[in-house]
């Protein structure tokens, strides 16, 4: 019985230059795109850096492009893909390159502590705090974000154009996740609009279409948070009703 195998084309290299190395690997049922690198790692080469932890799609960690589409690669099953021709393995394009697959992402983490953060509503008599079910669930699809950054790599305004003034789809959907909270008292807007520059997305979805877990990304944290800017400080109406109220 014959053994069916793919081809796969997996970028070799470091900040300094790489190429993409070709390899032949078996397949097998379920079989899934970090399947495949192990199988390189173990009887190919084992010097092939990749970074990942628990193998089913919830720590982010072996993000990468698949045939040029930034994906997980624990969730990529290899029989989704044409195997009539060699299968691409890059790492994500938008943050440099430490060794083959692997990337340096802190620039994430930095992105990440300039947000100020959650500043409860002092708590009821009784020491808690109420709010209904459905504020509750307008926040919780945030909360599943899983720290790939597929968002981030996907976005083209990281990629090619501001990755020094915008914080990423990423740091919007937490931005919103934020000030959506209905016990959170802090005011970020006059941030999201001037330090991480909201105006310069321009909902593509590419960000909502990437995404792992599913988030609405462009429909339900950006589009708010650029209406909420818009009410503020661009809505004459809503400046007058400001002036008239002080609030």
């Amino acid at each position: 019985m014959t053994t069916k195998t793919a081809k796969l084309r997996v970028y070799r290299g470091n900040s300094k230059g790489g190429e993409l190395k070709e390899y032949t690997v078996p397949l097998f049922e379920g079989m899934v795109v970090l399947d495949a690198i192990h199988h390189i790692q173990a009887q190919e080469d084992n010097t092939l850096a990749v970074r990942w932890n628990c193998k089913a799609g919830k720590c982010g960690s072996c993000s990468g492009e698949v045939n040029g589409k930034p994906k997980l690669m624990c969730m990529t099953r290899m029989d989704t893909l044409p195997l009539d021709k060699p299968i691409t393995v890059e790492p994500m394009k938008t943050f440099p390159i430490v060794k083959d697959l692997v990337t340096d992402v802190s620039w994430n983490f930095e992105m990440n502590k300039k947000i100020p953060a959650f500043k409860p509503k002092t708590p009821l008599a009784d020491g808690t705090w109420r709010f209904s079910q459905e504020d509750a669930d307008r926040v919780q699809e945030f909360r599943k974000c899983i720290e790939c950054f597929l968002c981030q790599d996907v976005c083209h305004v990281l990629r090619n154009h501001k990755k020094e003034e915008f914080s990423g789809p990423r740091f919007l959907v937490r931005l919103a996740s934020l000030e959506m909270h209905p016990l959170d008292t802090a005011d970020r807007l006059p941030l999201i609009k001037d330090k991480f520059k909201i105006g310069l997305c321009n909902i593509t979805k590419c960000c909502t279409e990437v995404c792992p877990e599913h988030i609405t990304i462009t429909d339900n944290a950006i589009i708010p948070l650029k209406e909420r800017i818009v009410t503020r400080y661009y809505d004459p109406l809503a400046k007058l009703w400001q002036k008239l109220t002080g609030k």
